[in-house]
């Protein structure tokens, strides 16, 4: 078989990029997945005892929570930004409800029409929201968070401690690879897990 000539320089420099764009794509996804796997303790998940009216539930204590995986979003029914945030709410409810995952919608009204229990319970409806909201009428569940923002979501994990936190619009792949993190968490702890 014949020997092949010596590769030309424009094809050793696209080769040599290559290479190089390959390993900074290794390094990229290793620091991604390195920043995954450690996410800090931000705190404990404030008691819900108390609170406001519960729809599409019973009342839910804190205690109930112990051992699930928690995802509280604050949201009031007007907002554009909380009805943007919605469908993927809904989306990692009904994905994820069944392995652990408890979605616990707070509605913090930022308008007095926003207080009418009847105006939620419509909006609940309306907007297909099948997961747990309680009323926030007099923001006692979001100074217990020290929350600023529609929309805000919460995560915390089997123990009770909040592990990540999102506010605003976006990073919904992100925010859904916390939740599938402490899921996997929550089932390693789990007797048989």
């Amino acid at each position: 078989m014949p020997a092949l000539p010596p590769p030309s320089g424009a094809t050793r420099r696209a080769a040599l990029l290559a290479a190089a764009a390959a390993g900074a794509g290794l390094y990229a996804g290793a620091q991604a997945q390195a920043a995954q796997a450690t996410l800090p303790v931000q705190g404990r998940l404030p008691t819900l005892d108390g609170a406001g009216t519960w729809i599409n539930t019973e009342p839910i204590t804190t205690e109930a929570l112990h051992g699930k995986v928690v995802l509280v979003e604050f949201w009031t029914y007007s907002c554009i930004n909380c009805l943007n945030v919605l469908p993927h709410v809904r989306d990692w409810h009904a994905r994820y409800r069944d392995q652990g995952l408890l979605v616990l919608g707070v509605h913090t009204p930022e308008f007095a029409y926003e207080k009418d229990i009847g105006n939620v319970k419509g909006a609940v409806k309306r907007l297909g929201i099948e997961f747990p909201v309680v009323t926030d009428n007099d923001f006692a569940r979001w100074r217990a968070f020290g929350n600023q923002y529609w929309p805000a979501m919460y995560f915390a994990d089997a123990q009770g401690r909040i592990r990540h936190h999102h506010f605003g619009e976006g990073e919904y792949g992100q925010s859904e690879g916390v939740i599938r993190q402490l899921l996997a968490e929550a089932n390693m702890r789990a007797p048989g897990g």
